[in-house]
């Protein structure tokens, strides 16, 4: 349910409904809009609560919400999310790339592909500390020391950074050295993970599951933001179809449903979706077209010698090449590419 404020409603006005919800038992949300106050009822709603919040003054309206996702339901915050982290602003006009490779491997290589995607164009260094594997006898990343490279890395290049957190018990080690989290898509439905998460006040990026619907991957998020943490990034990475030629199947036209169903911001991430390097930068481009605010794009000095998705990752040039290639994709969405900032990382 949620309560629509007549325009220029009092700040009484809203604390009075507010207070009759809490009265109820119930959890008070709050979004201001250009014209309208809306405020979301959290909770198992009543049919007299609807009643008794209509003869309240400064009520437009009360509306019923048959989803049984809430705070990221357009419907409860009609205005869109823009996520800041360090200059970068994720969903606005501005489409964002975030790049680097899969798995951090050694200060060298991680300085050198930062120095590239950042004179390509990327303003978002990613890089795999924590790796969760399908084989345990695949290369599982460098963990504390891998945080290490990257947070350095990080500061020297002048470059926000983002890496995957795997446990609850990982949330406060990883967020003292990266500037997003991320939430890989075999723990989407980690809800103590997404919990721990939604604790902290870090942007986080949630990738779609394997084999999971939109409404599943929105109620995953509704967990963070059902913490206090409103700084949630969705991220479209494929899905698990009887599709073998393809690593996944990339489902496009999520972009366009969360844009319609959501708030949030929506990034693509075509290297895992494909599984092919060849593959990402149409794809990428095809997402970008389809409105997506962002790419999370795999990029590796040498692709053929990489401890971690070789085949899927894209080398300098190739990630040059796609960066020119976006630039007219924007263009034609009246949207620009968001460029590298040039202050140094405190």
């Amino acid at each position: 349910m949620i309560v629509v404020m007549k325009p220029g409603s009092s700040q009484d006005a809203i604390s009075r409904v507010t207070k009759r919800i809490e009265d109820a038992g119930l959890k008070a949300h709050i979004s201001e809009g250009i014209e309208h106050t809306v405020i979301g009822v959290l909770g198992k709603v009543f049919p007299e609560l609807r009643d008794s919040l209509e003869l309240l003054p400064g009520v437009e309206q009360v509306i019923p919400v048959s989803k049984p996702y809430k705070l990221t339901s357009r419907e409860f915050h009609p205005k869109d999310t823009i996520v800041k982290v360090d200059g970068v602003a994720i969903g606005g006009n501005e489409i964002v790339v975030m790049a680097g490779p899969c798995a951090i491997e050694s200060e060298e290589q991680l300085l050198a592909t930062a120095q590239a995607v950042k004179a390509a164009g990327a303003t978002v260094l990613r890089g795999g500390a924590f790796k969760p594997r399908t084989s345990p006898y695949d290369f599982r990343g460098l963990g504390a020391t891998g945080l290490e490279i990257l947070a350095a890395v990080g500061k020297e290049t002048k470059m926000p950074v983002i890496t995957e957190v795997m446990a609850p018990h990982d949330v406060d080690l990883v967020a003292r050295y990266v500037d997003i989290l991320q939430i890989g898509a075999r723990n989407m439905q980690n809800f103590i993970l997404l919990d721990e998460v939604g604790k902290i006040k870090k942007p986080v990026l949630l990738k779609r599951g394997l084999s999971s619907t939109i409404q599943e991957w929105l109620l995953a998020a509704e967990y963070i933001l059902n913490q206090g943490n409103e700084n949630v990034i969705l991220c479209e990475r494929g899905i698990r179809t009887f599709e073998t030629f393809t690593r996944n199947t990339m489902d496009i036209s999520s972009i366009p449903v969360i844009e319609k169903a959501s708030h949030l911001p929506i990034i693509a991430d075509p290297s895992h979706a494909t599984g092919k390097w060849y593959l990402v930068s149409p794809m990428a481009l095809a997402a970008i077209a389809a409105g997506a605010d962002g790419l999370l794009i795999e990029v590796h000095p040498n692709p053929d010698s990489a401890l971690a998705d070789g085949p899927q990752s894209l080398n300098f040039d190739g990630f040059r090449l796609l960066m020119s290639q976006l630039l007219l994709i924007a263009q034609a969405r009246n949207r620009k590419l968001a460029t590298p900032s040039a202050k140094t990382k405190p």
